[in-house]
């Protein structure tokens, strides 16, 4: 198992130079605010950036899209922050690194409710969520509001998740990968890229997993007539269902391959999303053989020997 060399505490610090949160809100702009939106957001955040991310309006309040979008980050945060906490209770250099970002709405929420009380990232040390995400135009848009808040320990890099594997530009080590609804292969590639720099902790909530689904189609006409188990994918609907199924199981069967353990669950409820499958990795050096050999027994069996590579062991 990975050994770090001993770090001091983290050290909480007051910015001076904080944005407006909810707390300290002028009350000419809190009186306006609707009692319910008051309640919905959290202590200590900060207004224009739910603003930017098109979570509040300008006038401070909440449509029923941006209410159900802030359910589920808020959600998605309380499964990270005790991961979070115990990192820093080790270090306090703790490195998130986001994949597919998009326009960052996760890297935001979470560097404002709980990165930016800690030491910024400098020359490498230090509290940082750096984001991966491949359309230049949102990395840009990220940069651009991360300097306007003053979040310090923010950055973005304009990579696919494929890329970032090897790419120099990030940490070698990485203490948590999130990833959430990277679409169809890039939920892999975060893997790998957990994998391939140790980190202590993956966050995955997987989106669009197109690939296993089609090698079924793919080979659908001779699989029909060698077991009554392809009844299961026949028809294309359940072609696409099934599909989506095994590769969450393939996922978390690799990442048991690598000492990892590894927990299931919703991320909310299924009437706020359908892609609603959050897989959570903790690495703990666990036996690894017991694993890889189903792993390896599956591909075999749904004749997926083609992805070998994909979820190597």
């Amino acid at each position: 198992m990975r050994s770090s060399p001993s770090r001091p505490a983290a050290v909480r610090v007051k910015k001076t130079d904080a944005r407006p949160s909810v707390a300290d809100v002028p009350a000419k702009a809190t009186a306006t605010m609707p009692a319910d939106v008051a309640e919905a957001i959290r202590p200590g955040q900060s207004i224009e950036l739910l603003q930017e991310l098109h979570i509040l309006t300008r006038d401070a309040r909440l449509n029923q899209d941006s209410r159900r979008k802030l359910k589920q980050v808020y959600h998605l945060y309380n499964f990270i922050e005790p991961l979070l906490r115990e990192i820093v209770a080790g270090h306090a250099d703790v490195t998130l690194v986001d994949h597919g970002a998009g326009k960052s709405y996760l890297g935001f929420i979470l560097y404002d409710l709980f990165f930016k009380s800690l030491p910024a990232a400098a020359d490498g040390n230090g509290a940082q969520v750096i984001g991966i995400e491949a359309r230049e135009e949102l990395v840009q848009k990220s940069r651009d509001l991360a300097q306007r808040l003053r979040f310090d320990g923010m950055r973005f890099l304009n990579l696919s998740v494929a890329d970032s594997i090897a790419s120099p530009e990030l940490p070698a080590r990485i203490d948590i990968v999130t990833a959430l609804h990277a679409c169809d292969t890039a939920t892999d590639d975060a893997i790998r890229f957990g994998i391939e720099r140790q980190a202590r902790f993956m966050v995955l909530a997987p989106c669009c997993q197109a690939e296993v689904a089609s090698m079924f189609r793919k080979h659908k006409g001779k699989a029909l007539g060698e077991s009554v188990l392809t009844e299961i994918w026949r028809h294309p609907l359940h072609t696409r269902e099934f599909g989506s199924q095994v590769t969450n199981v393939l996922r978390c069967l690799q990442l048991e391959a690598h000492g990892y353990q590894v927990t299931v669950t919703e991320l909310v409820g299924w009437e706020h999303s359908l892609k609603n499958e959050l897989i959570i990795a903790r690495y703990q050096d666990l036996p690894r053989r017991r694993p890889a050999e189903r792993l390896q027994e599956m591909l075999r069996t749904l004749g997926l020997d083609e992805l070998k590579e994909r979820f190597y062991c």
